[in-house]
């Protein structure tokens, strides 16, 4: 599996923490960017381009953080076939996949620490879309919007 991630200087060491992480587990990783911290850098400048490789399925999935996770999460969701959506507990990183088929999960590096970026990280990779009639249909209703 290839996971695109991206961050402003927000979110600069949790990016890097969670980039070894994935590693050690033996994922591809994609980096869109910061490559290093600049306080007057904007998240838009590479959580867009990540939640357009996410969304054209350049690769299989996203992670973006920023400061709060906040701004990541508005930014992803501009663009076409993406489904991010800001996580701090576990349910949601797994249920947001098996049920609305979030594709891309966005953190906050001035708001949680590594251990529970993992843990959302581990929760947000491991789970599958379900694909059930009534998740179809409801999805199909929120790409219907993207037309």
């Amino acid at each position: 599996m290839t996971i695109g991630i991206a961050t402003d200087h927000g979110g600069i060491e949790l990016k890097q923490q969670i980039q070894a992480y994935l590693k050690k587990k033996g994922f591809t990783i994609k980096d869109f960017g910061a490559f290093e911290y600049d306080a007057a850098d904007d998240f838009p400048d590479f959580v867009i381009p990540l939640a357009r490789a996410v969304g054209a399925g350049e690769v299989d999935r996203g992670i973006a953080c920023c400061g709060s996770g906040v701004g990541a999460s508005i930014a992803a969701n501009k663009i076409k076939n993406v489904r991010a959506c800001l996580i701090n507990e576990s349910y949601s990183a797994a249920q947001g996949v098996e049920h609305d088929d979030m594709n891309m999960i966005c953190l906050g590096g001035r708001v949680i620490g590594i251990a529970l970026a993992e843990t959302l990280v581990d929760a947000f990779l491991e789970a599958e879309y379900a694909a059930l009639p009534r998740q179809l249909r409801r999805m199909g209703k929120i790409a219907d919007l993207e037309k």
